[in-house]
């Protein structure tokens, strides 16, 4: 049996609802993860990969700018300016040599622009998965994240004790 199909060409392709769907569903469950360990484990131990000190040596020789002004560009990302001609050259070059060393390395990935702040709708870019692990090791190395840290024990501290008080009015209901 032949088949007279071509090559894949991702330049031709369409783009299949349901595809781009599945990309979407696991981006934020990969959001939701990150969040989850960030909440948990305090984020300058956090390790995201097994060459977390290479990305991180090499983000910050490639982007020197990021650690301008106490690291300002790392805080608070300047999504025009990653997307600009010349910032996507820049992180072409950059996510191009992960490719053989990084699983999933091009996958998309939800970032926060803001690193105090937590996932919502205003503070979200997508970005390829080295860019999230660039960023974020460093973010988690330079102290950056730890606000979110606190952010994210906090919501998770209400979260529970609303849960508590929805069981115990449950419980008190199920005694009269």
């Amino acid at each position: 049996m032949t088949t007279n199909s071509k090559p894949f060409d991702p330049n031709t392709a369409q783009n299949l609802m349901e595809i781009e769907k599945q990309f979407a569903v696991k981006a934020v469950e990969q959001a939701q993860t990150y969040w989850n360990l960030i909440e948990k484990v305090p984020p300058r131990e956090l390790k995201l990969t097994k060459i977390d000190d290479e990305i991180y040596t090499h983000t910050l020789a490639t982007f020197p700018e990021l650690a301008e002004d106490d690291h300002a560009k790392l805080r608070t990302l300047d999504e025009e300016g990653m997307k600009s001609a010349e910032g996507k050259e820049r992180w072409r070059l950059f996510i191009e040599s992960y490719k053989k060393k990084v699983k999933d390395y091009n996958f998309g990935s939800l970032i926060r622009t803001d690193a105090s702040q937590e996932y919502g709708e205003r503070n979200t870019i997508f970005v390829t998965r080295i860019q999230f692990y660039a960023i974020e090791i460093a973010r988690n190395r330079l102290g950056l994240n730890d606000a979110a840290h606190e952010l994210a024990k906090a919501e998770a501290a209400k979260e529970k004790a609303q849960k508590e008080k929805e069981e115990a009015k449950e419980k008190k209901k199920g005694k009269k």
